[in-house]
């Protein structure tokens, strides 16, 4: 029978987001019914609750998370009830022309779950990237369930789903990082600092963090920034060739999804140098370069989608190294509250006074 919860519902664009009890069915063909354990407060929910994602309003926030499979609905092989799971926002097809070609992690027809929580009144509610996590249970397509390590914590397994997936992989998967490379990273965030913290997994010997925030910038440090710019005092380009003598770097990474930073990000390379975005614009921005440049340089741009990440390959992986002490996937958590504190949290996130509060349900 559906099960009464209680989750977190944006209502309307701007609006703060209320603590309400929501109706989630039963699973059905190839989906899974997950017992939230802890939830990870991403960005992505409050560009959602902003409207700067769209306007299918209520959405049921909430989509960095781990809990604990408790149904299974028809076919589904993938995970079974007890199994420790970490959520992803992108279940692969299998079918599609990238998934065929050998390339899932560009799949083309990611899927959700097929039936639909609702409010108590019947009203249809938008899952935040599929998911709807800042819930005690969600209903998910089965394929949104990655089984991982049950000896990790959920507050820290939670936060592969989205942000630190998508910087680690920004600098592994995407941008190639490797032994002895130099990379900058623009943006000490979550997600600038897990593309640091990957860059650092992989080798590179130089790791340049860039911020206008000098908290972020010690936070960046702590993830393995070999050297650090307050982008606010003075040409950041420059500083950037002085600390690679005088070439730039092999990889930068744009985690914040501004022109401009871009622009420094792109100028900030070596000759046949990547660079990667990974910071996602608002649709009304555009970008100019002078095309002779882009083609002079030589190298590669290149957006990074999740980190292009494979959860069954890349969870586990950085899930193993974490209990191995080799990645620091606990520095991100910065508090531990309750689900009546989101609101309180997207404001924390706004002034920079957290890199991830984690609801624990």
């Amino acid at each position: 029978m559906p099960h009464r919860v209680r989750a977190v519902v944006a209502r309307a664009k701007d609006a703060p987001v209320t603590v309400e009890e929501i109706i989630v069915p039963d699973p059905g063909p190839g989906e899974a019914l997950v017992r939230v354990q802890a939830c990870g407060v991403c960005h992505t929910d409050l560009h959602y609750r902003e409207g700067g994602i769209g306007d299918e309003y209520p959405y049921l926030l909430g989509h960095e998370a781990a809990g604990i499979v408790e149904e299974v609905g028809e076919g589904v092989t993938e995970v079974a009830p007890g199994d420790f799971v970490i959520l992803n926002w992108r279940a692969v097809c299998g079918e599609c022309r990238a998934c065929r070609r050998g390339r899932p992690w560009y799949c083309f027809a990611t899927h959700n779950a097929t039936q639909k929580m609702t409010l108590t009144d019947g009203t249809v509610l938008s899952p935040a990237l599929g998911i709807g996590a800042f819930a005690d249970k969600t209903l998910v397509a089965a394929g949104q369930c990655t089984k991982v390590d049950p000896e990790a914590p959920a507050t820290v397994a939670g936060l592969l789903g989205c942000g630190v997936m998508a910087g680690v992989g920004a600098a592994i998967n995407t941008g190639g990082v490797t032994r002895g490379d130099s990379v900058a990273v623009f943006g000490c965030g979550g997600v600038g600092d897990a593309a640091i913290a990957g860059a650092a997994l992989a080798g590179a010997t130089t790791i340049i963090g860039v911020d206008l925030d000098d908290r972020k910038l010690e936070w960046a440090k702590d993830f393995g920034a070999t050297h650090v710019i307050n982008s606010s005092s003075g040409d950041v380009v420059e500083k950037i060739r002085e600390l690679t003598g005088g070439f730039g770097v092999d990889v930068a990474i744009e985690a914040v999804g501004l022109p401009g930073v871009y622009e420094q990000a792109f100028y900030a390379r070596d000759l046949a140098g990547t660079v990667v975005l990974v910071g996602v614009p608002r649709p009304e921005m555009e970008l100019t370069l002078p095309f002779l440049e882009v083609f002079g340089r030589g190298g590669a741009l290149k957006s990074s989608w999740y980190g292009d990440c494979l959860p069954t390959r890349d969870f586990p992986m950085l899930i193993a190294l974490y209990r191995q002490g080799r990645f620091p996937l606990g520095k991100f958590v910065t508090e531990e509250i309750g689900i009546d504190d989101v609101e309180a949290a997207f404001t924390k996130m706004h002034d920079g006074e957290v890199l991830r509060s984690v609801v624990v349900l």
